[in-house]
């Protein structure tokens, strides 16, 4: 974690989050180092449709085709975070923690996270194991962590 602070204080970058299923876990962990405030720019917590459609703008046709834990809602999320934020690093988490709300195509641990670092956008897949809700959240925070090291390496 202090690695992350370092990396991105030296680089003059500053990350802005957009979570939902872990409810601010993430910007906590960042914000919790000391020198974060170099860094940090914005957490938003969007837990809910509304939050989405009305914060992130992504748009609610996204959110009734392919649902809010989808490549697509995850993508418009990362997307309209950077143009709020003007972070050089965005992240947009979404997904479901459990212990309920999981389907056979959409089971408890599916998490998409998102990464928009300048013009290049990766949403990565996770299928975390664990049904319990704090395991899967705290593994999306620790998988969010490492893509956010690698893309500043």
């Amino acid at each position: 974690m202090k690695t992350l602070i370092k990396i991105l204080t030296k680089k003059k970058l500053k990350i802005a989050l957009a979570e939902s299923c872990t409810g601010g876990l993430l910007a906590s962990t960042i914000t919790s180092i000391s020198g974060a405030s170099k860094i940090f720019n914005l957490g938003l917590v969007t837990y809910s449709n509304q939050a989405k459609i009305k914060i992130l703008k992504v748009n609610s046709n996204i959110i009734k085709k392919y649902g809010a834990v989808s490549h697509e809602c995850c993508s418009a999320m990362v997307k309209n975070l950077s143009r709020i934020s003007k972070a050089n690093i965005n992240v947009s988490i979404t997904g479901i923690a459990g212990p309920k709300g999981g389907t056979k195509q959409k089971p408890v641990g599916l998490v998409y996270i998102g990464i928009k670092k300048s013009n290049k956008i990766q949403i990565n897949k996770c299928l975390f194991k664990s049904k319990k809700r704090s395991s899967i959240q705290k593994a999306t925070v620790k998988k969010a962590l490492d893509l956010i090291l690698g893309i500043t390496k």
